[in-house]
C-alpha cells in the first residue's frame, strides 16, 4: 500500500510529514527501552512482510501486518513502522522518502487504533473470543490503512478518485488473509509466549 514518489500534492506530503513526526516523537516518548527488542522484531516483521507486493496503479497490494503490530506495541508502533518503511524505500525503492511521511501515517494510525479498541480484547481469557477480536484487528487495520491511502490520493486531485477506489476494493482479500494471520499469530503468542501479551 506503499504511494509513490510524484504522485502526491505538496499540502498532503506537508501535511503527512508532520503528523507522523508529532507521532513517531509522541511514540518514542512512550517506548518503554526494555521492549526495544520487541519493537525491532516487529519492525522487521512489517518490513519483510510488506516486500512481496504486487503493483496497483499508483500503490500497491501486500501483507501490511499492522494490526499485530499495534496491539503489541502501541503507540511504539509508529517509530517501528517508520523505520521499515525507511528501509524499504532506501534499499528497494517502495514507497519512497518523500512520501515516508503519508506512508507511515496511513500505516501506523491504524495500528494505534487497533490498539485502543483490542489490547485488552485479545488478553481474554476466552480462547474464540481472542481469535473473533484479532481476526477483526487485522481486518480493520488493512480496512482503515486503504481508507487513508484512497483519502490522500483524492486530496491530492480529482484525477485519482478512480484510483483511490481501486485501492480499497484490490485489499479485500488481503483484509481477510490479514485477519487470518493476525488471529494466527495472536493464538500463537497466547500460547508459547503468553508474556508478550501480558496474559
Amino acid at each position: 500500500m506503499h504511494i509513490s514518489e510524484g504522485i502526491l500534492s505538496a499540502p498532503v506530503l506537508i501535511t503527512g510529514v508532520s503528523l507522523t513526526a508529532t507521532a513517531v516523537g509522541y511514540g518514542l516518548k512512550k517506548m518503554d527501552y526494555k521492549q526495544m527488542p520487541k519493537v525491532a522484531i516487529l519492525s522487521s516483521v512489517f518490513f519483510v512482510a510488506s516486500l512481496i507486493h504486487v503493483p496497483l496503479g499508483p500503490s500497491s497490494v501486500h501483507l501490511i501486518l499492522n494490526g499485530v503490530t499495534g496491539v503489541l506495541l502501541g503507540w511504539s508502533a509508529f517509530p517501528a513502522i517508520l523505520v521499515a518503511l525507511a528501509l524499504q524505500g532506501v534499499l528497494f525503492q517502495f514507497g519512497g522518502i518523500t512520501t515516508l511521511g503519508v506512508n507511515t501515517f496511513n500505516m501506523a494510525l491504524p495500528a494505534i487504533i487497533c490498539f485502543y479498541l483490542f489490547n485488552r480484547g485479545v488478553r481474554s481469557e476466552n480462547n474464540f473470543i481472542v481469535l473473533i477480536l484479532a481476526f477483526v484487528c487485522g481486518f480493520l487495520a488493512v480496512l482503515l490503512s486503504g481508507v487513508m491511502v484512497a483519502a490522500a490520493l483524492v486530496f491530492t486531485g480529482e484525477p485519482f478518485i478512480q484510483a483511490a477506489k481501486l485501492v480499497i476494493i484490490a485489499h479485500l482479500p488481503v483484509m481477510i488473509l490479514e485477519g487470518v494471520l493476525t488471529a494466527f499469530c495472536i493464538g500463537f503468542l497466547r500460547k508459547v509466549r503468553p508474556e508478550i501479551l501480558n496474559v
